[in-house]
């Protein structure tokens, strides 16, 4: 089926995000219930996201077939190897979409909803106005973190597509100067960059990781700061 251009496409496209969506929600509504002891409703809940996740997968198939694979014993080592490829294009074009474009617009949004979006709760009540203007410089904050993450991903996704062919990755070696040296979470892969901090977490610019109180952590994930270990980027040609 073509579905090139179609609104089907469309549907299949919009189903998928909301298929993929309940499943993380009904995995944190299982954890919800996990932690207050009733078994039986967190059961509940990750069975009905594992089915989520399987309609989730039937969309993709549907927007995706090169991608479906009814027999991998009758695929050859060149076939199985343009399947992964397919596979890291569509991570690295996805990754490359949110650090680009997804996140940078989200991180602008939450700076213009700071000044005029919440503008008449401002005027309301001024306690509350700055509580939602904190939250707002912290979403923005946050979304420009999460670009720098996604612009990690896809250069991992890029590196290993051209492994398949291949050619070996770039050498990568971690900043000798405390003031300039990153620094990145295992957990979530945030990049700490002393020259701009962390302002949101009382880090200002300028601050060595090193220097970092050992109780901070990381602001996207909530890792400690022994999660973190320094960045190693490429070497400038």
């Amino acid at each position: 089926m073509d579905l090139a251009n179609s609104n089907t496409a469309k549907n299949l496209a919009d189903a998928f995000a909301g298929e993929s969506m309940a499943n993380r929600k009904y995995l944190f509504f299982a954890d919800v219930a996990r932690k207050l002891g009733m078994a039986d409703l967190a059961k509940l809940f990750r069975d009905t996201a594992n089915q989520e996740t399987e309609h989730a997968f039937a969309h993709f198939r549907l927007l995706h077939p090169e991608l479906a694979v009814d027999d991998v014993s009758t695929l050859d080592a060149s076939q199985k190897k343009a399947l992964v490829a397919r596979c890291l294009e569509l991570a690295i074009e996805g990754e490359t979409y949110e650090y680009t474009t997804m996140y940078p617009g989200f991180a602008e949004q939450a700076r213009d909803d700071r000044d005029s979006g919440a503008a008449a709760e401002f005027q309301e009540q001024e306690a509350e106005s700055r509580e939602h203007a904190a939250m707002f410089r912290k979403a923005a904050h946050r979304f420009g973190l999460l670009t720098h993450i996604e612009n990690h991903h896809a250069q991992q996704y890029t590196e290993a597509l051209k492994a398949l062919d291949g050619v070996a990755p770039s050498p990568k070696v971690a900043g000798t100067d405390p003031a300039t040296r990153k620094w990145i979470c295992l957990q979530c892969s945030m990049i700490y960059d002393p020259v701009t901090g962390d302002p949101d977490s009382g880090i200002a610019p300028g601050t060595p990781f090193e220097a970092i109180p050992n109780d901070w952590v990381c602001p996207v994930c909530q890792a400690s700061k022994r999660s973190f270990v320094p960045y190693e980027e490429a070497i400038a040609a």
